[in-house]
């Protein structure tokens, strides 16, 4: 079993959890996922690795709310064991020869960008964090992130963080000012990640994008995760989950990603409204 060793709220939605999980800690790196059960009848969903010490053998994850399994996560507190807790699945974060990268994160896929700036950043890197949520309400890891960049930039969607306007934004100021990057990994909403793509193709600047689509059994055998890149069907869960940005299919990713929308809004629902029947 999987124990809870910390637990942390970081806004509204999304929690930090730290979990005992020696196997999986003794071989983790940047950009790397598992796959857990939070019990025997559980579904299994896929979260980020967002850190990992080998020394106290420990995994951190970091998840928001949104569905049945998450909701149950979220209920879960220190001591609590999880059922299943495999990994680590899909390629590590390429790091080998970058000198200077932009780490570009949106929302609660910053908790992805993190350990991959953290990465870059004890290598030797030079690393510029651009950061991007809706309010300031919704910002996670801004310390972190500051932590370990050598330049970090902060934007919202409404002024209330940083600077106000698009990720997509600040790195066009960035480019236009001169700086010149290895390499732009950007981590977040399909959206977000389609015009940052579409940004550094532009510019000539490779570019590398996380893809987290539904996923199933993490091996590659459901299928559930395919994507199409260079023309070609991928799957995420064992072909990446990192892939060259330019050749990725955004639209076909984003038409994929609704397909469950509402199987997960009812499930959601169910499951807020069992923990309200306990309670009572």
């Amino acid at each position: 079993m999987y124990e809870i060793l910390e637990r942390q709220e970081l806004n509204n939605t999304v929690t930090r959890l730290v979990i005992h999980a020696p196997r999986v800690a003794k071989k983790a790196e940047a950009g790397q996922f598992i796959i857990l059960r939070t019990d025997e009848d559980g579904e299994r969903i896929p979260l980020t690795i967002a850190d990992y010490d080998r020394e106290k053998e420990t995994v951190t994850i970091i998840f928001q709310v949104v569905g049945a399994t998450t909701e149950k996560l979220n209920h879960m507190m220190v001591g609590d064991c999880l059922h299943d807790f495999v990994g680590p699945l899909g390629k590590a974060t390429h790091t080998d020869g970058l000198k200077k990268v932009a780490v570009v994160g949106g929302g609660v896929g910053c908790a992805i960008a993190y350990p991959v700036a953290k990465k870059l950043h004890s290598l030797g890197c030079e690393v510029h964090s651009i950061v991007g949520f809706r309010s300031r309400e919704l910002v996670i890891l801004e310390d972190e992130f500051k932590s370990v960049s050598d330049k970090f930039v902060l934007m919202s969607d409404d002024g209330s963080a940083g600077q106000r306007g698009l990720v997509t934004d600040a790195l066009k100021s960035l480019i236009e000012s001169g700086e010149q990057y290895d390499e732009v990994i950007t981590i977040g909403p399909l959206v977000m990640m389609k015009f940052v793509s579409l940004l550094t193709k532009e510019h000539g600047i490779k570019t590398v994008a996380s893809m987290n689509p539904i996923m199933i059994d993490g091996t590659g055998m459901c299928g559930g995760c395919r994507l199409s890149v260079g023309g070609k069907t991928v799957f995420a869960c064992v072909d990446g989950p990192e892939f060259d940005a330019h050749q990725i299919d955004f639209d076909e990713a984003m038409e994929r990603s609704t397909m469950y929308k509402e199987f997960e809004r009812h499930a959601h629902t169910d499951a807020c409204n069992l923990f309200k029947k306990e309670v009572e």
